[in-house]
């Protein structure tokens, strides 16, 4: 009897240590743990050490606390998709540092902070999506180089810093759908970085102008490079001449994109007003045409001394032929007298 009662004492205590949350399901086999749909307001606790799966979507949390995955170090996948979360702690996930996917679409989160995914060096997608994002960060956070898949669809964004995304050098997707973008100078970094990233390779489903005015609705990617030359030196002509060397694209905008059309509001000190054409195109026109006509010039005073040329060479000619070969042939009485008198 005591036997038994120490073995059901090791059994409880085991079970004890590594059992699930009361209302999950924990799958030894796969090192999952199914939290979905059982209402929780928080991060559950006492889960499993060994789990790489968890699974919390489909429930209430609307805070995450700073040592809520302390005791999961091994997570993988942590799915937080339509939960109420509408701010992220930074540091919330640094415990995750083998963390390689990470789920956060619809819920409520309105900004992301500076460093929010700080020390995830394995993690490769992250999906923010369905969200009411309005602004993102410069930086993700140290140690997120590697992430692969970045998703914004869905929110509330009208510009993103050019600097976050080439902190991010391993990016294959990023997905920008259904975002206000306002396609002024505050996104021609994003333009020049779109360019060079479907340059090399990137899958992307594109930027849609929201504003202003009758650009709505058009691609950012075919928006002419002339409409921004009045942006500020800062934001504009200083990104473009580090971009030069991919001015094939560049070309490619001003062939594929549309004129300026009169309808688009301006914003004072952003939106470039009307040109009919770019200084250096004028510029370069009136050249052309400068050049063309002293060529004209010289080529015609070429062909003038030509003609006189071969003029005057054909009377000296004519005049050689009537003139000089027949006194050289039957000589004058003058040449012939001497020669006869020295006869004997």
């Amino acid at each position: 009897t005591g036997n038994w009662l120490l073995l059901w004492s090791v059994i409880l205590l085991a079970h004890t240590v590594h059992s699930c949350p009361e209302k999950c399901l924990c799958y030894t086999a796969s090192k999952t743990a199914d939290c979905k749909n059982r209402g929780f307001t928080e991060i559950p606790a006492h889960l499993p050490p060994e789990i790489q799966i968890l699974q919390l979507q489909n429930n209430r949390i609307w805070r995450i606390n700073q040592n809520a995955f302390t005791a999961t170090p091994l997570l993988k996948i942590l799915d937080l998709s339509n939960n109420s979360l509408s701010s992220v702690a930074p540091g919330a996930f640094q415990k995750l540092r083998y963390l390689q996917v990470l789920n956060l679409t619809r819920n409520l989160i309105h900004y992301i902070e500076n460093k929010t995914f700080s020390f995830l060096p394995h993690l490769k997608e992250l999906d923010l999506s369905s969200n009411s994002i309005i602004r993102l960060p410069e930086t993700f956070g140290n140690s997120t180089g590697n992430i692969t898949l970045l998703s914004v669809k869905h929110n509330k964004l009208q510009k993103m810093e050019r600097i976050l995304l080439e902190s991010l050098p391993n990016l294959k997707v990023v997905l920008f759908k259904d975002n206000p973008w306002q396609c002024n100078c505050n996104i021609f970094g994003l333009k020049l970085w779109l360019e060079s990233f479907l340059y090399r390779g990137g899958i992307s489903d594109g930027i849609i102008c929201s504003a202003p005015g009758i650009r709505k609705g058009k691609d950012l990617l075919r928006v002419p490079y002339e409409l921004f030359g009045a942006c500020p030196l800062r934001t504009a002509h200083m990104q473009l001449a580090s971009s030069h060397h991919h001015g094939w694209e560049q070309r490619s905008s001003l062939k594929h994109g549309h004129p300026f059309e009169p309808g688009d509001s301006v914003r004072a000190g952003c939106e470039p007003k009307p040109k009919p054409r770019p200084v250096s195109l004028r510029h370069a026109i009136a050249t052309v045409v400068i050049t063309g006509v002293v060529c004209g010039i010289v080529c015609l005073m070429m062909l003038a001394a030509a003609v006189y040329g071969c003029a005057y060479a054909a009377i000296t000619a004519k005049y050689h032929k009537e003139h000089l070969a027949p006194a050289r042939q039957h000589g004058t009485p003058e040449e012939k007298k001497p020669f006869e008198s020295s006869l004997p």
